[in-house]
């Protein structure tokens, strides 16, 4: 059972921009995409360990700022020819409101 955590208010987050968490395993990149989805995955990308949180969203995807490796924002899998994988977390929005679980999810 996931315990929620209220981050902020979802007008907090930028529209294609993050907040940054901080959680037990390190920095959690909360997303707000252009169609005001939010999003919450490991903030360091696994090739040269870039900020994710610094990266460009576009779509439900975030590219790594250092190299552009690209990450699929639901499930954290990098998108070819990138390999590697981030972890993702529960995130929900209530009442315009920004929940965070720190039980990982993928």
């Amino acid at each position: 059972m996931s315990t929620w955590i209220e981050i902020g208010a979802l007008d907090d987050i930028p529209s294609q921009g993050s907040r940054i968490v901080e959680g037990p395993e390190g920095n959690i990149a909360v997303i707000r995409t252009e169609d005001d989805t939010v999003f919450a995955i490991h903030d360091s990308c696994p090739h040269k360990q870039g900020p994710l949180s610094q990266g460009i969203v576009y779509g439900h995807k975030v590219a790594c700022p250092l190299h552009n490796w690209s990450f699929d924002l639901a499930s954290g899998q990098a998108q070819a020819p990138d390999e590697g994988h981030v972890a993702c977390y529960p995130v929900k929005v209530d009442n315009g409101k920004v929940f965070l679980s720190m039980e990982r999810s993928a």
